[in-house]
């Protein structure tokens, strides 16, 4: 018999595993007993942190959020935050097609996932400057269009097309550096090594 799990762990565990599941087989593809499972608890341990499988959903969002504005946070150039934030896209694939599928579904998840974005958007405005002065218009256009591009190259969208991976990370390495200052961009793109391939 496995040792007993340390007090308040729980849900915690509960989150961990439900986003090895999302990632893996989708929000459609799994149920609460086998988050539970995964965490290593009984089934019916899931509901005592979760009213159901949306809000652990809803939970993990959260996580991923949290882990894109500590991206954007501690990236040094306009290449490390694209291919910081494209490498966690392309990581949660599955997981973010749920989420597009549950945005349109459920206005919980569409609630949760706009108080998000403001989060995101407050990150960058807090780490490039000029994305700061931009009207509240042009940083939603800015975020989605972002948000949408790096889906559209995790998703094969791109290279179905002909477009190379290289000429759309250089797409959203431009989108990052034209937020920056100009002295900073310009140092950038002398400074920094350019990546061929995120």
């Amino acid at each position: 018999m496995p040792p007993p799990k340390p007090r308040g762990e729980g849900r915690s565990a509960l989150i961990a595993a439900a986003r090895k599941e999302f990632d893996t087989v989708g929000y459609e593809g799994t149920n609460s007993n086998a988050i539970a499972r995964r965490a290593g608890y009984a089934p019916q341990t899931f509901y005592r942190h979760f009213r159901d499988k949306l809000e652990v959903f809803i939970a993990v969002y959260e996580q991923w959020t949290d882990e894109e504005i500590g991206f954007i946070a501690s990236a040094s150039t306009a290449e490390e935050i694209a291919a910081a934030i494209l490498a966690q896209h392309r990581k949660s694939r599955i997981f973010r097609r749920s989420l597009r599928d549950l945005t349109v579904r459920h206005p919980e998840m569409a609630k949760a996932r706009a108080t998000s974005r403001d989060r995101q958007i407050e990150a960058t405005c807090r780490r490039l400057p000029n994305y700061a002065r931009l009207p509240r218009a042009d940083q939603v256009a800015r975020l989605l269009t972002f948000e949408r591009l790096c889906d559209g190259l995790v998703e094969g969208d791109f290279k179905r097309l002909g477009v190379a991976e290289r000429d759309v990370f250089r797409l959203l390495v431009d989108e990052v550096r034209s937020s920056l200052p100009a002295t900073n961009a310009k140092r950038l793109r002398k400074g920094a090594p350019r990546r061929s391939n995120p």
